[in-house]
């Protein structure tokens, strides 16, 4: 068939606009929609823009827990990553008693790797962390004490509740007002004052300033809890930075914890060994003391996922620590331990903050120098 000849009118005029190709997307089809995500207690319009298209692509914009007590606003997890915690246990918890009052359930592990491993990053990059300081007697000697890891808390006991829990939505304003968020009297739901000098200190109130546990923990508290069938409302959090920081043999038998307390521990990051010892038994009055060495001992290799879940007796018969490790694997990436507890009264509120938080500075994770750095320091990085 012979070509249709050109005129010089042909060559000149415009050419007609090309029909785009199925696998080009048109930006004259894009349509944005505003959805609304659900958090507990609340309702979050989130400006998460949804672009239509041949080749839809989804920008999703992270909501914070923001409450007066933070030094910073704190990013919620990414939806894929609280689905997938969200998700039944990795494996099915292994009971452990076959020692004199050892009650564990072994569950190795509880989140899966690939989840444990971005946990792991996230709540090393976006929590507050503080090395905390403090002066005890030992032996009768003035002793002070450097605590050989970082730590942080959340929570609050039993006798008490927060008004309500705020998440921000992003480009809301990043505190909630001053009057949301108080401390109240769980059964009168009067307020109770927090942050109390010693000398101002009365029953009424707290010298500690509790802090709600965030969005980023709670979705890890709410699993936990529907695992376990245990109840929770404070969560722990260490982090080991290498093998040189670790916690020495102890037992969680504070009277503010109850008699059976139950605790959750996960471990996230680089193995590290978890040692349990049995107490040596209350000797009798004119008992000779080699009667009172212990004979029970377990260690479980903890990996980034597992958890042990501490309950019945254990915390008045056995004792746990992490030791340090030397050597090739000192340097081994770091470890994040979380621990959920029930306190049941003030005292365990009190002794949280202090021995979690206490009155120094506030550190972060700083990306670019791979370690701890002081808050503003690490926000500049």
């Amino acid at each position: 068939m012979a070509s249709k000849k050109r005129t010089i009118d042909a060559y000149f005029s415009i050419p007609k606009a090309k029909k785009p190709r199925e696998s080009e997307p048109s930006f004259l089809d894009e349509k944005i929609t505003t959805p609304v995500i659900k958090t507990t207690g609340s309702l979050i319009n989130t400006n998460d823009y949804t672009i239509k298209s041949t080749a839809p692509t989804r920008i999703e914009l992270q909501s914070r827990s923001t409450h007066p007590s933070y030094p910073f606003p704190i990013p919620h997890l990414p939806n894929a990553l609280e689905t997938a915690i969200l998700d039944p246990p990795a494996r099915v918890g292994r009971a452990i008693a076959d020692q004199p009052d050892l009650d564990l359930l072994y569950f190795k592990p509880y989140i899966s790797q690939p989840a444990a491993r971005q946990l792991f990053e996230f709540l090393r990059s976006e929590l507050p962390f503080y090395r905390v300081e403090y002066d005890i007697m030992r032996g009768g000697t003035p002793t002070h004490i450097r605590t050989p890891r970082w730590t942080t808390v959340f929570g609050l006991d039993e006798t008490a509740r927060f008004e309500t829990n705020h998440f921000s939505a992003p480009g809301s304003t990043p505190d909630p007002p001053p009057q949301q968020g108080n401390v109240v009297d769980a059964r009168t739901g009067e307020p109770i004052p927090v942050g109390m000098q010693s000398e101002q200190k009365t029953q009424t109130g707290y010298k500690a300033t509790p802090r709600p546990i965030p969005h980023c923990l709670d979705v890890l508290r709410r699993s936990t809890e529907a695992a376990t069938g245990c109840q929770f409302n404070f969560c722990l959090v260490n982090y080991y930075a290498s093998g040189a920081d670790s916690i020495s043999f102890h037992s969680d038998d504070e009277q503010f914890l109850g008699p059976l307390p139950a605790i959750a521990s996960f471990s996230l990051g680089a193995r590290r060994d978890f040692l349990m010892k049995q107490k040596p038994p209350k000797l009798e009055p004119g008992q000779a003391g080699s009667n009172g060495t212990p004979k029970g001992s377990l260690k479980l290799p903890l990996g980034s996922g597992d958890m042990v879940l501490m309950r019945g007796r254990t915390q008045a018969n056995w004792q746990h620590s992490i030791p340090k490790r030397t050597g090739k694997n000192e340097w081994d990436g770091g470890r994040i331990n979380i621990t959920f507890r029930r306190a049941l009264v003030r005292g365990g509120t009190e002794n949280y903050y202090q021995y979690n938080v206490g009155g120094g500075p506030v550190y972060k994770w700083n990306a670019a120098a791979k370690e701890m750095g002081l808050l503003i320091q690490a926000l500049k990085s």
